[in-house]
């Protein structure tokens, strides 16, 4: 990969303002327009259409500047480097690990690439219970079209992998729709290390994509630089103090001090309620850091006859939401069908199993495939979510309760994927669920499933979707900020990003969050100077 251009070393040859451990050295005080804490799809797009509106845009990240020349393919390497505490983030009990980025470009420069409009029935949810009348389908459409314009998001072109084929050939067999995913990407090698960076500069992040064109247009961005507390007064955010980190957290300086006409926080839908609440900002009716959701996911690994090679080709290529559409959204919970990356680190860890079970694993790994659900959470009485909270030093945690509602989806995901794996021919399937074995047969499996008991820590449940948290509403009474993202008490502070949802949305996140934050962010380019901004040119 040695030939490949690396456009963030390349910019930072042109002379980008990149301040940070590592990089330029960090003022005492930063004044700004515009103070962005974040750079992930939220804060990226914002980024990019303040700077056009020609605002001075300060961009602030927690996490490192990584890039092409630094992505090896090594998950040992991706993990620690680029994801949330070392790639260990657990909810507060430990029962489910929570996939995060932490690096420029947030979780767009280490996801999978998969690329949903926002369900029609969940905007037609958050219009009849929050109030959010004017974000329906039609009129996010025009939204939709800039991000995927912007980005090259389009229909994946290439023959799925053999992870994707398994997905694909199984659902066609029963008759359950499968079709080709969405995907960001432009130019793909079709590696398969979506998740541990992109090494071609293919995937259209927020690393490569608008992080680059907001600092081009003269925007500073901070890395290793922990947004620590506002400091208020009234209606007004007077400023923000920042501390240097080293990559393990610790303390690499004295705090500074950024100063802002508005604010944006874009922190992902853990850490932004979490700097709000460490703020002391004001949070009259008791919403701050509740119905945090995961669309907590289950999986299922079959082994197949022929070499699956479930780490190489792209990860994320086929889908299913089937299993949203055949209940009430009120209902017994709906789940996304997908499928994982089949990495060593990442899949035996994650799969359940011990001691020989993990050895008879590795043996069969070439020939291994997995499938994953995503439950929808939020929609029934019963989905209430998690609820982010401090700890004694301040950081962050999601306590998030595995209840019985989720536990049945969980049990009738697993069922509908082993009879999908058992549908394209696999030889054995086993749940991830610590009392569960390898199955022969779709009967055998399924009497199995029904028999085993579905609680928290046997049963394997984790997630890489956090929404909600600082969810907007129509009143006050049902949100933290407004439709258009300002703080309902706080007029200079904006949100933008996942914690924005009122509930989980049943699909891969990350297009929702960049065409809300596109609708925010031009509508506040506007306020804050009267230009009109776009992602693309009209026409």
């Amino acid at each position: 990969m040695s030939s490949i251009a690396d456009p963030i070393k390349e910019g930072l040859a042109r002379g980008w303002q990149v301040f940070g451990p590592g990089q330029k050295a960090l003022p005492e005080r930063i004044d700004c327009d515009v103070a962005i804490i974040g750079s992930g799809a939220g804060a990226g797009i914002t980024a990019e259409l303040l700077a056009k509106a020609g605002l001075q845009v300060l961009i602030i990240e927690e996490g490192p500047l990584k890039s092409s020349s630094d992505f090896r393919q090594r998950e040992s390497d991706a993990y620690s480097q680029l994801y949330q505490e070392g790639g260990g983030r657990k909810t507060a009990d430990q029962a489910m690990p929570v996939l995060q980025g932490r690096c420029v470009g947030g979780s767009t420069t280490v996801n999978w690439a998969g690329s949903f409009r926002t369900p029609a029935d969940t905007l037609d949810h958050w219009a009849q219970n929050y109030g959010l009348k004017d974000i329906s389908a039609a009129s996010m459409a025009p939204w939709f079209d800039q991000v995927e314009k912007r980005l090259n998001i389009s229909p994946w072109l290439t023959e799925p992998n053999g992870n994707n084929s398994v997905l694909q050939r199984g659902a066609v067999k029963l008759g359950i729709p499968a079709p080709v995913i969405n995907r960001n990407v432009k130019g793909c090698w079709n590696l398969g290390s979506c998740g541990l960076g992109c090494p071609t500069n293919a995937k259209q992040s927020m690393l490569v994509t608008t992080i680059p064109a907001a600092l081009d247009l003269g925007a500073r961005l901070l890395v290793q630089t922990r947004a620590e507390r506002f400091s208020w007064s009234g209606e007004q955010i007077e400023s923000l103090s920042c501390l240097p980190i080293h990559t393990d957290g610790s303390a690499a300086g004295p705090a500074l001090q950024v100063k802002a006409k508005h604010y944006v926080v874009a922190g992902g839908a853990i850490n932004s309620p979490a700097l709000l609440m460490r703020s002391k900002l004001p949070d009259p009716h008791q919403l701050l850091g509740k119905r945090t959701f995961l669309h907590p996911t289950v999986a299922s690994s079959g082994v197949m006859p022929e070499a699956v090679n479930g780490w190489a080709g792209a990860p994320l290529a086929v889908f299913s939401d089937h299993f949203l559409h055949t209940q009430a959204m009120n209902g017994p919970i709906g789940y996304k069908l997908e499928t994982a990356p089949v990495h060593p680190g990442f899949a035996m860890t994650n799969l359940g199993g011990l001691g020989q079970t993990l050895v008879d694993k590795a043996k069969d790994f070439p020939h291994t495939s997995v499938l994953i659900g995503l439950l929808r959470d939020g929609f029934h009485p019963q989905a209430i979510g998690g609820t982010v909270k401090l700890k004694s030093d301040g950081s962050p945690v999601l306590d998030y309760p595995i209840t019985d509602y989720l536990l049945d989806g969980a049990r009738r995901a697993h069922l509908t994927m082993a009879e999908i794996q058992f549908a394209a021919g696999a030889k054995s399937v086993r749940p991830a669920h610590d009392m569960a074995s390898a199955y022969g047969s779709w009967k055998e499996a399924q009497a199995a499933i029904q028999a085993l008991p579905y609680r928290p820590y046997i049963t394997t449940i984790g997630s890489a979707h956090v929404m909600g948290g600082c969810n907007m509403a129509g009143s006050a009474e049902l949100g933290v900020v407004r439709p258009d993202g300002q703080h309902w008490q706080i007029t200079n502070l904006s949100v933008h990003d996942g914690s924005i949802f009122p509930t989980s949305i049943g699909a891969n996140p990350q297009m929702t969050v960049y065409s809300q934050a596109a609708r925010m962010a031009t509508a506040l380019a506007q306020r804050l100077n009267g230009r009109a901004v776009r992602l693309v040119a009209e026409g």
